[in-house]
C-alpha cells in the first residue's frame, strides 16, 4: 500500500499497528483511513473534531467523502481505538483510548480548554466510592464553568452595567 510521503517514520509505523488490529476486526487498510488516522495522530494534542479532520484529511485527499471519515471514526471508537468526548457544548472531538486518563476544564463563554492530570480528581473519586457507594468512571471527566479571563471580563461587565446603571 502507498504510503502518505507527508507521513513520518513513527506516525507510519502506529498507523501501520492500528491497522493491523483493525484487519484483524475483519476491517480494511485504505488510503484514506491511513490519512484519517495521520491526522489523528498529527493532532492528538487538541483532540480534533471530525469536521478538523475531514479538513484536514481533504487537503491531501479531496475525494475523500465527510461519511467515510465520520464511519471510520464509528468503527475506530467501536474497537476501542479511540473516544469521542464532548467538552461543553461545543463539537465531538476525538483521541485515543490509551490517552484517555485525563480530564478537560472547558470554559462555556470562550471554549477555551486545559488538560488536568487524572490523578488531581483521584481524591473525588475516592469520597464519591466511600461516602456513596458508587464507582465513577472517572478516565474522562470534563468539568464546565469559566475561565479566569472570562470570569474575569465577566464581572468587569456587570461592575460596568451596576456602575451605569446606578442613577440616584
Amino acid at each position: 500500500m502507498a504510503t502518505d510521503p507527508a507521513l513520518n517514520g513513527t506516525v507510519d509505523h502506529r498507523i501501520d499497528e492500528i491497522l493491523y488490529r483493525i484487519r484483524e476486526a475483519g476491517g480494511r487498510a485504505t488510503l484514506p483511513r491511513r490519512a484519517i488516522l495521520a491526522v489523528l495522530l498529527e493532532h492528538q494534542d487538541v483532540h480534533p473534531s471530525a469536521e478538523h479532520i475531514t479538513s484536514s484529511v481533504r487537503r491531501r485527499y479531496p475525494d475523500v467523502a465527510d461519511s467515510t471519515v465520520y464511519r471510520f471514526l464509528e468503527e475506530l471508537e467501536r474497537l476501542g481505538i479511540i473516544r469521542a468526548v464532548t467538552l461543553g457544548a461545543g463539537p465531538t472531538l476525538y483521541h485515543f483510548s490509551e490517552d484517555a486518563d485525563h480530564h478537560h476544564l472547558a470554559c462555556e463563554l470562550c471554549g477555551r480548554v486545559t488538560e488536568l492530570p487524572a490523578e488531581l480528581l483521584a481524591g473525588v473519586r475516592g469520597t464519591i466510592q466511600r461516602d456513596y457507594g458508587f464507582d465513577v468512571d472517572a478516565t474522562h471527566l470534563t468539568l464546565v464553568g469559566r475561565c479566569t479571563s472570562c470570569g474575569t471580563a465577566d464581572h468587569l461587565q456587570r461592575e460596568s452595567v451596576r456602575f451605569h446603571d446606578h442613577t440616584h
